[in-house]
């Protein structure tokens, strides 16, 4: 076969070697955490736009 050029039936015939045991993959529920986060900073959105315009015009 030339370069470039393409071969259906290679396509077809591969065969994958996978050795993957059922313990290799991530445990994606190992860090599941059930609550809620709150936060209170003190500032009203007046002094928070403030801040913002400040930090926009540095």
């Amino acid at each position: 076969m030339g370069f470039g050029s393409y071969d259906e039936t290679e396509q077809e015939n591969q065969d994958y070697d996978t050795d993957f045991e059922d313990g290799d993959g991530v445990d994606t529920n190992e860090n599941t955490h059930d609550g809620a986060i709150t936060f209170d900073n003190g500032a009203s959105n007046d002094e928070l736009l403030s801040k913002l315009e400040e930090i926009k015009e540095e």
